[in-house]
């Protein structure tokens, strides 16, 4: 079809969490809409009343919001829109598209029971399709889709190329239940119809869908959007993504620390290629997007991965865009917030902690030696390195850093001096160093840390724990 504008969706269930794969979709979906100019839209699938919930719809909000997948207008309630489905219904009853159909549950179940007893299709094919309305009963009654019994349906894919259905393999399916409520299959299309969606771009466990939603949009005469249809992400084990590979929801990502601009370059990674690059903005992202480098395959989430990616975000990060998504980090995990005497030592640690780290807490823990008050108190690996003779070394270093010129390359010249005096090596002397300096054995190192702290904090920390 002719596309004017490109309009795309995200169609959550509100039921629970963001899942890390709907996260992807709703990338896929915001990545090819923000590449052309094009509309991404919202819908809230919320028709089964039962099982969604403000909160999970909220969650929902939040985890896209966090991730930076802005949308286009407020998003739709598909429950909202109930009279619009059944319209549409009852307007297919008036062409011959659709018939109503009085079998009750219970027939149909005995039908199904007996069919699979006899090895039969359970295919219902309802005796009420070609019935004389003057033999209707005054009953309760479905409303179902006429669906072509002859030919073939075909799926003109972007991803999985062309997919073809027998028709007499597809059913009669529920419009409207026996109740008056519509079904999603037929909530589905008028939405994406009446929203003026062009393209569809869901994970693949939607297909068989499309074939029988097609029948929808040719009865009702409405152009059909382009279909692209991912395959599901699985784990590392090459089995569906589950509870048992890790973290599932978006959610648990943010909590991790992982970066949101890590976890859209990731998540497009995921499934998705341009070329061999692996390590990419925004802005790339939005202009190499295409349909066309989407894999027919499942891809393997693989944790390895991410925090190398995300390590790479981290260090890239502009030191004031760093410092406000570690305030939303904090804020997120019910942290305190930073002071001010905190945050002016973590923007001179910024450079020297950022890189390495590949999480938020990670770099949190690094720079623990500027957020940290004195007297330092070790944790239990660096208090090993304080022992006796560690404090006795100290207390002959100290002396001479007190004289020392406070720049790198001379304190670095002092302290290798120290350690050939003393013939040992550099690097052991570093381990009571950085037990002293910041309470920890993962830190930056030990002259950088000297250079933020500067000359007397750094002393000071140092005669402390000769005490």
């Amino acid at each position: 079809m002719s596309v004017s504008q490109v309009v795309t969706r995200f169609a959550p269930s509100p039921t629970g969490f963001l899942h890390i794969g709907g996260a992807r979709t709703a990338l896929f979906n915001w990545l090819y809409a923000r590449g052309r100019g094009g509309k991404f839209l919202l819908r809230i699938e919320d028709t089964d009343r039962a099982r969604s919930t403000p909160e999970a719809t909220r969650a929902i909000l939040d985890g896209l919001t966090w991730l930076g997948l802005d949308w286009d207008g407020a998003p739709v309630s598909q429950a909202e829109g109930a009279e619009r489905h059944r319209e549409i219904a009852y307007r297919m009853l008036e062409t011959g598209h659709a018939y109503k159909c009085f079998a009750t549950s219970e027939e149909i179940a005995a039908f199904r029971e007996a069919a699979r007893a006899e090895g039969r299709s359970t295919l219902y094919r309802s005796p009420w399709r070609d019935a004389d309305a003057k033999d209707h009963p005054d009953a309760p009654f479905a409303v179902r889709l006429k669906a072509p019994r002859a030919g073939r349906t075909v799926i003109e894919d972007q991803v999985q190329g062309a997919v073809t259905w027998a028709n007499d393999q597809l059913d009669d399916m529920v419009l409207l239940r026996s109740d008056g409520t519509p079904t999603y299959m037929l909530a589905v299309v008028v939405d994406d119809h009446d929203m003026g969606v062009t393209h569809v771009i869901r994970g693949d466990d939607h297909l068989a869908n499309a074939a029988r939603q097609m029948q929808i949009y040719h009865a009702m005469r409405w152009d059909v959007p382009v279909w692209a249809h991912i395959p599901l992400i699985h784990g590392p084990d090459g089995k569906k993504l589950s509870k048992r590979h890790g973290a599932l929801g978006v959610d648990e990502y943010r909590a991790m620390g992982y970066p949101a601009a890590a976890m859209r370059n990731y998540l497009a990674r995921l499934g998705w290629s341009h070329g061999d690059d692996e390590f990419f903005s925004d802005a790339q992202a939005r202009e190499w997007f295409d349909l066309a480098g989407i894999g027919k395959s499942p891809a393997r989430f693989d944790f390895k991965k991410l925090d190398n990616l995300s390590g790479q975000h981290i260090a890239a990060m502009e030191d004031a865009a760093l410092l406000q998504d570690l305030d939303d980090y904090l804020a997120a995990m019910d942290a305190p917030a930073l002071t001010q005497a905190q945050r002016s030592g973590l923007e001179r640690a910024l450079p020297f902690v950022k890189t390495g780290s590949r999480t938020f807490g990670q770099l949190i823990e690094k720079a623990h030696f500027v957020l940290g008050d004195r007297p330092i108190t070790p944790d239990q690996k660096a208090a090993s390195a304080l022992d006796q003779v560690s404090r006795g070394i100290l207390s002959e270093l100290t002396p001479r850093l007190r004289n020392a010129s406070w720049t790198r390359d001379a304190l670095e010249a002092v302290v290798t001096r120290f350690a050939e005096d003393h013939d040992t090596k550099l690097g052991k002397l570093a381990q009571p160093l950085r037990a002293a300096l910041a309470g920890r054995m993962a830190t930056p190192s030990v002259f950088d840390m000297m250079i933020v702290l500067g000359r007397e904090e750094t002393l000071a920390r140092l005669e402390d724990v000769q005490s």
